[in-house]
């Protein structure tokens, strides 16, 4: 039976289906993410044929992992309300430590482990300087920051230490027909951090914490190791990122990762994570690294200059905030 609307008008019961799909659609925070991506997808195809080819694919693929696990540790981090800015030099910090150790006679994988114990201990510094002495983490993290990447630098003796023959990289950055095996790892944390965010409580401590706070707290929350263990977790993954470009170009660099932590920050924001905490998906922070290395893989076949590339990231850094906002509102509309 039709029903009316509240302007008068009759809609069937498909087009009530219709419209409540096309609410629920408006209102996922990935939406701009994959009108972006789409629209940035036709237009590098129209320029540049090969772009969609079999090889052009693989190739964005093999160049993700690096920045999905930053930008997947970032989102998680702002979600719970905070930022991170030490995660570029944690990236390179963490194997220069993992090459150093196996340099003095650690085993490699007691290396790889003291190593990523390293990133973690820096991000729960992180958290409880910035929660005890209730400092911006913008603050705390910009000063790890450059203490992070100074002792990677030191490490490094300011020329990068040999990489040490029959180290075991093979189980990070081997091929399996053409694709590299730390895509898979990239898909199962992803897949780890997804069942964590949207079905535990852990993760609705995470989404309340970011959202509402105080809220969290008068429900028993305990919000203060809620973010600790995000910090921790934020950096842990910067880390095991710097581990893998590390074990693929086999030539650890003080210079990795600068820069890593604004682009993280950009795929988090382009995937739909607000910068005001309680709201982001592990799909969003996947699509935002998509569409970065869409962009960057699309320039280099479109034989764009890669100095346009900063450019173009804020671009879309800014008009997917600008998307979400108008989507959210036509949404709200239509919800009215």
């Amino acid at each position: 039976m039709n029903q009316p609307t509240p302007g008068g008008a009759v809609t069937s019961p498909g087009g009530q289906r219709r419209r409540a799909l096309t609410k629920r659609l408006l209102l996922l925070p990935e939406i701009s993410g994959i009108v972006l991506l789409v629209l940035v997808t036709v237009g590098f195809a129209i320029v540049a044929p090969a772009f969609l080819s079999m090889r052009s694919v693989v190739n964005i693929l093999n160049i993700m992992p690096e920045l999905g696990l930053v930008a997947l540790g970032t989102t998680i981090l702002i979600i719970a309300g905070e930022f991170d800015l030490s995660v570029g030099s944690v990236f390179a910090l963490v194997p220069m430590v993992m090459l150093w150790l196996v340099n003095l006679g650690v085993p490699p994988a007691a290396a790889m482990a003291l190593s990523l114990m390293v990133g973690m201990a820096i991000g729960a510094a992180n958290g409880y300087i910035t929660l005890h002495f209730a400092i911006p983490s913008f603050i705390t993290t910009l000063g790890m920051l450059f203490i992070a990447r100074s002792l990677a630098v030191i490490l490094s003796n300011l020329a990068p230490p040999a990489f040490p023959p029959g180290m075991p990289v093979d189980f990070l950055v081997a091929r399996i027909d053409r694709v590299q095996v730390s895509v898979i790892w990239l898909l199962v944390i992803c897949a780890i951090a997804a069942v964590i965010l949207h079905r535990t409580k852990i993760g609705n401590w995470i989404y309340a914490t970011g959202g509402a706070q105080q809220a969290a707290r008068d429900m028993g929350i305990n919000t203060r190791a809620v973010k600790l263990s995000c910090f921790a977790a934020c950096s842990l993954l910067a880390g095991f990122a710097g581990m893998i470009q590390t074990f693929r170009m086999q030539a650890p660099m003080a210079s990795a990762g600068d820069g890593i932590e604004l682009q993280a920050i950009a795929g988090a924001v382009i995937g739909g994570t607000a910068l005001t905490g309680g709201v982001g998906s592990v799909l969003g922070a996947l699509l935002g690294t998509i569409l970065l290395r869409v962009i960057d893989t699309g320039m280099t076949m479109s034989r764009v200059d890669a100095n346009w590339f900063q450019l173009a990231i804020g671009v879309l850094t800014v008009l997917s905030v600008v998307v979400n906002v108008v989507i959210r509102g036509r949404a709200a509309r239509m919800r009215a």
